[in-house]
């Protein structure tokens, strides 16, 4: 499973590439402005061309604004023209669907964006995926990527239920229990159920499956272990998963038992 870096701070997208296990960014406008107003004597288009040069070679996700088909298909062709020349590595992240509720008519405008931009040879990054469906419908359109949002449907889930919960706290893969009634939102136990149902339904297919909203170390392991083409993360969970306390005693316990003469070896 590859791991992206999901943020906009430069110090950290760096941070990760200079570990050598980043293998792309996933970004949003909002965070990147936020970024960039702690900087001085730096632009947004300054800023983003260096995000991008720092990931040369991997993919970095660049979202629309515009909710219409027409917008976000205008939108994401400036975006690419404008922004892939610095190293050949944006992709053009659209909504699965940018409709705000049932009566509204633009259900299919992030279908129709997706399948313009891939017929422009543009790759996409199909992000709010909630459901199996909405991941087979992206993926028949031509996305590169779908994101299914584990972590928001875990809250999802809870909340609905009148569950009281932390955010980074860990949600089981199985699901919950209530009563004798597993929690569910149509069918789907947790947010890793989600991504391993998408893995499943696209299975075939040349789109993969993007793990999203993980907010601790197990859900990274158990995405990996549902078949999750990429998960993407943010840079506390990626610093989290090298800890574990029996490696820490591991480590003194080796320097403890350091031969001198085999030191000398390497010197």
């Amino acid at each position: 499973m590859k791991v992206f870096i999901d943020s906009a701070d430069l110090d950290e997208i760096k941070q990760a590439y200079e570990w050598g296990i980043a293998d792309g960014v996933t970004t949003n406008p909002s965070l990147m402005k936020k970024a960039v107003d702690k900087r001085k004597n730096i632009n947004l288009k300054q800023y983003l061309n260096q995000i991008l040069e720092t990931a040369k070679g991997t993919p970095v996700s660049l979202e629309v604004t515009e909710t219409s088909a027409k917008g976000m298909i205008t939108q994401g062709k400036k975006l690419y023209k404008l922004f892939n020349p610095i190293a050949n590595n944006v992709y053009i992240k659209i909504p699965v669907n940018p409709a705000f509720k049932d009566s509204d008519k633009t259900h299919f405008a992030g279908i129709e964006a997706i399948k313009a931009l891939t017929k422009a040879n543009i790759p996409v990054n199909c992000t709010l995926i909630f459901t199996p469906e909405q991941a087979l419908l992206a993926a028949k359109a031509g996305a590169a990527f779908v994101s299914p949002f584990a972590g928001r449907i875990d809250d999802f889930i809870q909340t609905n239920n009148k569950i009281k919960f932390n955010k980074t706290d860990y949600f089981p893969m199985e699901g919950k229990e209530k009563g004798k009634v597993t929690l569910n939102d149509n069918g789907i136990v947790s947010g890793i159920d989600l991504v391993a149902q998408c893995v499943e339904i696209l299975e075939g297919y040349k789109t993969e499956v993007l793990a999203a909203s993980l907010r601790n170390t197990r859900q990274v392991r158990e995405a990996a272990l549902v078949g999750a083409d990429i998960s993407t993360l943010p840079f506390s969970v990626i610093k989290d998963m090298l800890k574990h306390s029996k490696t820490y005693q591991g480590m003194k316990n080796f320097t403890k038992d350091i031969v001198t003469d085999y030191v000398k070896l390497t010197k």
